[in-house]
């Protein structure tokens, strides 16, 4: 199919509750979409690029100018491209995987409702419904952390993930696993530990979790390898597994036991597949990360979800965990589980009016490189 043009779309959405990692608090996002106009019709995607570089290099502003001045250009013109082509075409792009990801998801999207096909079925799927966990943001005390983890247990999560970090981890870990014997109980660090911390972390042996997720900075494989020495508990990459071929290494290596899998981390859903099949002849098991997506990325990763070596609950909470109005149709936990979407492409419909409320700026991206840009 032929790009004829592409807008890039930034929105503003309110979170239902701040959320706190070891990077900061979150009150709203300010999230970029990428709608492409192609001769076979037209698909969505989501850049998970947060407002800062923190989690990542890479950030909301600076990913809208990539796609618009790098990015597009190189797809621009050329006879026929599809979701297949973004990945090899955009490799002389060093980086800004969350970027190519969302060009890749937008393309992926049209050529996929052009044929009628889902992304479940084009990724592999082998569940109509999948197990949701809930991520849970540092609290300003114990009994607050007891409180909202008991609503997500009250609602059905079948896993719970704690975001922890220096100050903040062995104490609320087990006030909820006392509260919660039964429950599987996750952590989550966000790079905020160093080696030197592993005693310490080795605490959290005591409380049965089913991993540690990233305690360390995303650049110290060797160091996480050395780590599993010393915790018993399985570590579990999120932030180093940028690529193929960081998964590789991270698994030679010994550094892992564990996956945490983010297409827009690893440059799009076809990467982030890769991956998926990588660890599977390895027998290292994934689960899916969050970005706090819209329903448009939630669809997307529902979908992947559903793969066969996604044998963990993941990080595809309920729409309303998040946001009060989403600008798609909800995703509705039942019995602790999403239903995947079957419909043609994400299989999600925007809802225009919500859209258009939350809209900040609008920007089209034409193959001529004329940039017009309007507010919302």
């Amino acid at each position: 199919m032929r790009l004829e043009a592409v807008e890039l779309r930034r929105i503003g959405m309110p979170l239902v509750a701040p959320f706190e990692t070891s990077f900061g608090v979150q009150l709203e996002r300010d999230i970029l979409l990428v709608r492409a106009t192609t001769s076979e019709g037209e698909g969505w995607g989501e850049c998970v690029a947060g407002e800062e570089p923190t989690y990542s290099p890479e950030y909301v502003d600076g990913a809208q100018h990539v796609i618009a001045h790098h990015l597009l250009p190189r797809l621009f013109g050329r006879g026929d491209v599809g979701a297949d082509d973004v990945f090899p075409l955009l490799r002389p792009v060093h980086g800004h995987q969350m970027a190519k990801a969302a060009i890749e998801m937008a393309l992926l999207d049209a050529e996929l409702r052009a044929r009628g096909e889902s992304f479940a079925t084009r990724l592999g799927a082998v569940r109509e419904a999948v197990d949701c966990g809930v991520s849970v943001g540092i609290h300003r005390s114990v009994p607050e952390l007891l409180q909202t983890v008991t609503g997500f247990v009250d609602q059905g999560y079948r896993r719970i993930k704690l975001k922890i970090k220096p100050g903040w981890d062995v104490e609320p870990v087990r006030a909820v696993r006392e509260r919660f014997p039964d429950v599987p109980l996750q952590v989550d660090a966000n790079t905020a530990y160093a080696e030197s911390d592993a005693n310490h972390l080795a605490e959290l042996d005591a409380f049965g979790l089913l991993l540690i997720e990233q305690p360390l900075p995303e650049d110290q494989v060797l160091a996480h390898a050395r780590l599993t020495r010393i915790v018993r508990t399985p570590i579990c990459l999120d932030e180093s597994i940028h690529s193929l071929q960081a998964a590789r290494d991270a698994i030679e290596l010994g550094a892992c036991a564990i996956i945490n899998i983010k297409p827009g981390r690893v440059g799009g859903y076809l990467e982030a597949k890769r991956i998926h099949d990588l660890c599977a002849q390895h027998s290292i098991p994934v689960w899916m990360g969050g970005m706090l997506e819209t329903g448009l990325g939630r669809a997307g990763n529902v979908a992947m979800a559903a793969m066969p070596n996604f044998t963990l609950p993941g990080d595809t909470s309920a729409s309303d965990r998040y946001y009060h109005h989403d600008i798609t149709e909800p995703f509705v936990l039942h019995d602790g589980r999403l239903r995947v979407p079957s419909g043609p492409g994400l299989g999600v419909r925007i809802d225009k009016a919500r859209l258009e409320e939350v809209t900040t700026s609008v920007q089209m991206v034409l193959p001529n490189d004329r940039l017009t840009t309007g507010a919302g």
